[in-house]
Order: C-alpha cells, then sequence, then structure tokens
C-alpha cells in the first residue's frame, strides 16, 4: 500500500471541491484533491450540469464572488464564457454559460498555480478514524491502494461519501419518506435554428414560462428555454414532466436539454444508479427525437453529446450543527456566522410528481448560508462543502446550485487552512477571522457589499 501524508485533504473534484482546494492551496497548506474521474468539474462536467446558475439576486445584486468569480474572469480571458448573462427563461436574473473543455483544462492550470496536488482516477472506499478525528482514507486506484493521512479534511464530493464513512450522522430525502429530486440526463444538440426558437417564443407567448421576459425577448440574446407545453403534452412520453427546457451554447446552433426525469432511486446505491443511467439514456433519444420531429427549430437538429453520467440533484446529505431550514432561505435570513450567500431560489424537482415547486428569496433577494451546515457532528477534523452541506430537503433545493457550492467551497477551503495553521479543530476557529479572510479573498458576505 502506497502511503502520503499532507496538511488538508479534499474529497471530490466539483465546483465545491475546487474552490475548497484552492483557498486551502492558496494559504500554505500542503493540498491534495482526489477525483474518481480522469478530469475534474464534478456535475459540471461529467453530467453535463450547464449553466451556473445563479451569482445574482432577482434584482440583479451580485452576492457570489470570491474564487467562483475568479475562475468565471479566466474563463471569460479565453474566450470560453461570455460571463454572466440575462436568463430568457425568466426563472433567475442572470446565467453563467462556459465551456465545459475549456473549463476542465482552466481548474487544473489554477490548481497547479495554488501547489495543490490533484489524484485523478482515485475512488475512495474506505476511511479510518480514532477519538472522533478522521486518520486517513483509502483509495482504490489502478496501481493498488493508496493510504492518505492528513490533519483536516473535507467532504467535497456531493454524496456525503467522507462524511457518511467517517460515522458523522447523514440525511437524505425528504423528512416524509426518504426519496429524493429526480435524477435527469442531460445531453446537448446541435444543428439548432435559434432565431427559429426565438420568432417562436414571441409569437407564442402563451406556450412558454409566465416569467419569460418577453417584452425584451428581440433584444435579448436567447440563453434558454422554458415551455413548448403544447408540443409536450401531445407527444404524451412516458416521462413524468409537464415541459421542456433548455439553454442554449456553447456552440452557436447547440443547446443543452435538461428534460428528462428519472425518479424514485437512490442516487447513493449501486444498482438504483444503474438502473438510472439505462433509464436516462432510453429517455435522451427519446426526447431527442420528439424535439426534432415536433418543436420549430429543431427540425435538422441531432445529438451532439451525453453526460458521461446521470446528474444527481440530490442524494445523503450531513446532519450538522446547524440545518438551513426553507424559512431562512424565503425569509433571507442573516447570520453571524455567514460564510455564503446565495439569491437562488427554493427549486423542488418533485421526488414523485411532474411538477417543479419554487419559492423567491423575499428581502434584500438573498440569503445567508451559516458555517455551522459545514460542521459535520461526531467528527472534528472534517468539513463539508457542496450539495452534501446540512440543510433539510426543502433549502438544499437553492444550496445545491452551483455558484452556492463553489461558495461554501471556499469557505471550507480557507476554514480548513485556518485550523490547520492553529492545529485546532474547524469548530474551534474565530469566525471573525474567517469572515476576514473570506472578504479579503472576494467573498460576498454583507448586504450592501459589492465586487
Amino acid at each position: 500500500m502506497r502511503k502520503i501524508e499532507t496538511d488538508i485533504v479534499v474529497c471530490g473534484g466539483g465546483p465545491a471541491g475546487i474552490n475548497a482546494a484552492l483557498a486551502a492551496g492558496r494559504s500554505g497548506a500542503r493540498t491534495l484533491l482526489i477525483e474518481r474521474y480522469g478530469f475534474l468539474g464534478g456535475m459540471s462536467t461529467a453530467a453535463l450540469v450547464y449553466p451556473w446558475m445563479t451569482f445574482h439576486t432577482m434584482d440583479g445584486k451580485q452576492v457570489i464572488a470570491g474564487t467562483a468569480q475568479e475562475i468565471v474572469d479566466r474563463l471569460m480571458a479565453e474566450g470560453a464564457s461570455p460571463g454572466h448573462v440575462r436568463d430568457t427563461v425568466g426563472f433567475v436574473k442572470t446565467i453563467t454559460p462556459y465551456d465545459p473543455e475549456v473549463y476542465k483544462v482552466l481548474i487544473i492550470d489554477m490548481l497547479r498555480e495554488a501547489g495543490v496536488k490533484v489524484l485523478l482516477h482515485s475512488f475512495m472506499d474506505e476511511v479510518q478514524t480514532r477519538d472522533g478525528l478522521i486518520e486517513t482514507v483509502r483509495l482504490a486506484t489502478k496501481s493498488g491502494k493508496y493510504e492518505i493521512s492528513a490533519k483536516q479534511f473535507i467532504d467535497a464530493t456531493g454524496d456525503a461519501d467522507l462524511s457518511y464513512l467517517s460515522g458523522a450522522p447523514c440525511l437524505q430525502g425528504r423528512d416524509s419518506d426518504n426519496l429524493t429530486q429526480p435524477m435527469t440526463m442531460k445531453f446537448r444538440m446541435r444543428g439548432v435554428d435559434l432565431a427559429k426558437v426565438k420568432r417562436y417564443m414571441i409569437e407564442h407567448p402563451d406556450e412558454f414560462y409566465k416569467k419569460t421576459p418577453f417584452d425584451e425577448l428581440e433584444e435579448l440574446p436567447l440563453s434558454g428555454v422554458l415551455g413548448y407545453f403544447k408540443h409536450w403534452k401531445e407527444a404524451d412520453l412516458p416521462i413524468n414532466r409537464d415541459q421542456v427546457l433548455f439553454f442554449t451554447g456553447p456552440g452557436p446552433d447547440e443547446v443543452l436539454v435538461n428534460t428528462t426525469r428519472v425518479q424514485g432511486l437512490d442516487g447513493t446505491e449501486l444498482e438504483d444508479l444503474t438502473e438510472g443511467e439505462v433509464q436516462g439514456r432510453k429517455q435522451v433519444r427519446m426526447v431527442a427525437d420528439f424535439m426534432a420531429r415536433c418543436l420549430p427549430g429543431f427540425e435538422n437538429a441531432s445529438i451532439s453529446s451525453v453526460g458521461a453520467q446521470i446528474g444527481i440533484r440530490e442524494s445523503r446529505r450531513i446532519d450538522g450543527c446547524y440545518s438551513l431550514q426553507v424559512q431562512d432561505v424565503v425569509d433571507g435570513r442573516a447570520f453571524d456566522d455567514c460564510i455564503a450567500r446565495s439569491g437562488y431560489p427554493i427549486d423542488i424537482h418533485d421526488p414523485s410528481g411532474k411538477g417543479v415547486q419554487a419559492a423567491w428569496v423575499q428581502g434584500d433577494g438573498a440569503y445567508d448560508i451559516p458555517y455551522r451546515c459545514l460542521l459535520p457532528k461526531r467528527i472534528d477534523n472534517l468539513l463539508v462543502a457542496g450539495r452534501c452541506i446540512s440543510t433539510t430537503h426543502e433549502a438544499l433545493a437553492t444550496t445545491r446550485l452551483t455558484p452556492s457550492c463553489m461558495a461554501t467551497g471556499q469557505a471550507a477551503g480557507t476554514a480548513a487552512a485556518i485550523a490547520w495553521e492553529q492545529g485546532i479543530s474547524p469548530g474551534k476557529i474565530d469566525i471573525g477571522l474567517l469572515q476576514e479572510r473570506l472578504i479579503h479573498n472576494g467573498a460576498l458576505l454583507r448586504s450592501g457589499q459589492t465586487v
């Protein structure tokens, strides 16, 4: 067995883990990022989750920045993102398109600049603990077993794998039946006539989402579409959904389709995941065929790519020191231990029905995510970032979105670095110091703070 000793280990190379590793590495701590795929990006790359939603409130005020914004800026500098653009679906104010292939390369460059060591093709399958501390994680690899020891650990796996294997208490799904939001197999189509799509929207507004900014659609670049209600209903496909959703790009004739829906399966169970992949890919062919046959603008469209894996909206999450509540989100609640903010609404894809439940943030349009949501119970040298932080099922429907995951990742990496520097547990660090460092590195933690 090969052994590696380091200061901070980040498990999971998605947006949360990337931002956590950047923050930890830039602090001077020896930082190791572990990822099971042969590339980084998590759901953003493996499952084609696109675009990123959202860095802003509904009135356009930016509330997420820091390393997340730095990544966007560097993508823009390479011509791989237009930056934050208006959401023509109308569900949020802005979305952030990006080229996932450029993103895969860019983030490796950024991590190496920060001194972070990356291990790809590494599947974490065992965790050793003693007296409430993680001592090592073990990896299964092509070259045999690896054992990694560190002082601080960050779970950015999305599924709370590290937390679960270490014995930290976890929850899953809604309280009534533990069902989670459905999985979606996302895919891209090329050969789409977007000008024709836009004309059809303007001429048939009743067939599209009511929040679509129809009055501005002539001038706005088309970034997303939700609707085709009549066409979808007439097709009567065996998919438990009530509309078509897609986003434009990265190519000029390309869209990312977010319309398949696989329900009733557990994203942490091997056989369920297997069945989800099978059902999801069958639905991709079904939806793509329907769109090419029936939707104006898609007459010459065809599938150009499909996710490497099915997209997981919800699986395990930790039962942490505080669980963010739906009312915290809707009320735009402020917390003294705020380490990130978000303006994304509650967005629950029904675990068993057709629809989506939505609720928008009141007040100044943003809510705080408290540091305690990143702290699991029972394990003292572990922090959690991204989709599996401590929330209710309903509140997870906003914290799971990529920019929020990026923000909690930066916070977790910064907190782990402070704990490592001071030789204490993350639960004992000075919150004021953590907030000061986050703000110094571009995070937006206070109402009225600007980029």
